[in-house]
């Protein structure tokens, strides 16, 4: 049964309510930002290689179709049977039915590493329920597992806990000594554990990075080595990937590689970038292909460079709004600046609330390794969810009425000197909690006269 959906400012006053934890989340992020700004810096072709990256994936989405049929007739040439999935619905039956025909037992063993899409369709919620015993292996992802949440954040998928909260959920669930918060003891405590899983595992799943329509291969980043290790020791492989994920040519794979780590934690390059493009002698290897919605997002002329999303989470490191509301406040599978413009393509009504979880500042396009207009996205989507009438009703009808004052200039001056002297005489009337703009911030003191006034009287002098 799905949780109900908690709006992302409710769900941010929850999380800033510790603020000893908000600002450490706040500080590790922006850490990580730092360490990206570094590692760009030390590559004098950088923007060059974002105006590449972007170039190339605005080729591919302009020619998604074709790459994507040569992709399929490349992979089957090669030995892997692909499947087609139009929603996340069809997505898991696929993968339940490759489970079941793969491995009849009545608890099949799966391992699985990271992968958003399968976050996307709770491939991990469906499978459970129908007695699929799957673990996920990144180590972040087990962590999060194991206390029943989701990821909050595509790269970092528990920097939400501290070192005592991963303790105790080992302490709890693995049996490790309690209190005992090292870092190498808590590491080794879970290699232990997974290793277990990974020999018994029948069928390992992982996601899919970048998909190569020339040669029909894919490649899966990560930094632990799981995805290997589960791929390579299981009978039968099963990748599921978007339908975006795919570039033309083997060649593009370096532009996109030396940008992805870089931009998601510093790194030069991630740790293990496996190539798949057929399988082992004796295994099986699948590939789901998914839509789920993203035809519809290319379609739509203002929100189609979304698909461009890399997932390497720099504009959730750079985003003050992410930093200090944390992952979970945004009810969806992929959080931050990038998954408030592609959620409401998803569900509309649902995720109505995230377009406006930003200060619109532009951070977040900046870092962007493709260039995505990110906060010109997030603005066109409160523009298109205000005219469908899913803005909150307090926001459009302040809106409508600044509008008005603002078309009318006698108004608007009126409006102004009276809001000035309710400020300097009568502070009580804009300073109490009945204001959602002071819960949060210092009123600030209002001038002796407005712009205008100032320049009309400068203006006579002169």
């Amino acid at each position: 049964m799905s949780k109900p959906v908690v709006p992302h400012d409710q769900a941010a006053r929850q999380f800033i309510a510790d603020e000893a934890r908000t600002d450490w989340h706040d500080q590790t992020l922006w850490f990580v930002r730092q360490k990206r700004d570094k590692a760009a810096h030390t590559l004098p072709e950088w923007e060059s290689l974002r105006d590449l990256a972007s170039g190339i994936k605005d080729y591919a989405l302009a020619n998604l179709s074709t790459l994507l049929t040569n992709f399929e007739r490349q992979a089957t040439a090669n030995g892997i049977t692909v499947h087609w999935a139009t929603d996340a619905a069809e997505h898991n039956r696929i993968v339940l039915d490759l489970i079941q025909q793969h491995s009849p037992s009545a608890r099949p063993k799966v391992v699985k590493s990271k992968s958003m899409l399968t976050e996307e369709c709770h491939l991990n919620e469906f499978l459970t329920e129908q007695g699929v015993d799957l673990v996920d292996t990144d180590l972040g992802e087990r962590i999060v597992q194991l206390r029943q949440e989701s990821p909050s954040h595509i790269v970092l998928p528990a920097i939400h806990l501290r070192k005592s909260d991963v303790s105790d959920t080992f302490h709890q669930h693995l049996g490790t000594e309690a209190g005992n918060h090292d870092p190498q003891y808590l590491t080794e405590a879970a290699r232990t554990h997974l290793r277990e899983r990974f020999m018994a595992a029948q069928i390992a799943i992982t996601g899919v990075n970048f998909a190569v329509a020339e040669t029909g291969g894919f490649v899966v980043c990560t930094n632990e080595g799981n995805a290997d290790l589960g791929a390579h020791l299981a009978d039968v492989h099963i990748a599921c990937m978007g339908i975006e994920k795919v570039i033309p040519q083997q060649e593009h794979l370096g532009v996109f590689l030396r940008l992805l780590t870089r931009s998601a934690t510093g790194q030069p390059i991630t740790t293990y970038s496996s190539h798949f493009r057929r399988p082992a002698p004796g295994k099986v290897m699948h590939l789901v292909l998914v839509d789920n919605g993203r035809s519809t997002q290319l379609g739509r002329t203002h929100f189609r460079n979304s698909l461009k999303c890399i997932r390497c989470g720099a504009c959730f490191n750079t985003c003050p709004v992410y930093r200090r509301s944390g992952g979970h406040s945004y009810h969806n599978a992929v959080a931050g600046p990038i998954g408030s413009i592609l959620a409401p393509n998803l569900d509309m009504r649902k995720n109505a609330d995230l377009p406006f979880a930003s200060t619109l500042c532009g951070s977040c396009s900046n870092v962007c390794p493709v260039k995505i207009d990110i906060h010109d996205q997030l603005w066109h989507w409160r523009q298109t969810l205000t005219a469908e009438g899913l803005a909150p009703l307090p926001k459009t009808l302040s809106m409508k009425l600044m509008g008005w004052v603002l078309a009318h200039p006698l108004v608007y001056r009126v409006a102004g000197r009276a809001g000035r002297r309710l400020m300097r005489y009568w502070p009580g009337a804009v300073s109490n909690q009945l204001n959602p703009w002071y819960k949060g911030r210092e009123m600030p003191q209002p001038p002796a006269q407005s712009f205008g006034d100032w320049y009309n009287q400068t203006r006579r002098r002169l």
